[in-house]
C-alpha cells in the first residue's frame, strides 16, 4: 500500500499553482520576487532559517516545496495557514506593477 503524503490536498493544490506561476515569470520579475519568497521560506523554516542558502530564482521553488513538506510533516497550526499563505504568495507573484 503506497504511503500517503503528509501534505493536505488543498496545500498541494496551492503549492502547484505557485510553482506553475513562478515558472511563467520573466526572469526580471522573478528576481524582484525572490525576496518575497525568501521571507515566506524564512518564516516556514523558523529556527532553521539561517541554514537556508540563497540559491537564486532557479531553486527557490524547490526550497519552498521542501519546507511545505516539512511543515506538513510536523503538523500543527502552521499547516492550516499554508493555503492562505500560498494564495497570498501567488497574488504577490501575479502583480503586474512590480
Amino acid at each position: 500500500m503506497p504511503s500517503r503524503s503528509p501534505v493536505p490536498q488543498e496545500v498541494s493544490t496551492e503549492l502547484e499553482r505557485v510553482v506553475r506561476r513562478w515558472h511563467q515569470l520573466p526572469l526580471d520579475h522573478a528576481l524582484r520576487c525572490v525576496p518575497t519568497v525568501r521571507t515566506l521560506l524564512a518564516d516556514l523554516a523558523g529556527d532553521r532559517a539561517p541554514l537556508l542558502p540563497d540559491l537564486g530564482p532557479a531553486v527557490v521553488m524547490d526550497q519552498l516545496t521542501v519546507l511545505v513538506f516539512d511543515v506538513c510533516t510536523a503538523g500543527g497550526p502552521d499547516v492550516d495557514a499554508l493555503p492562505h499563505r500560498l494564495r497570498g504568495l501567488l497574488a504577490d507573484l501575479s502583480v503586474d506593477s512590480m
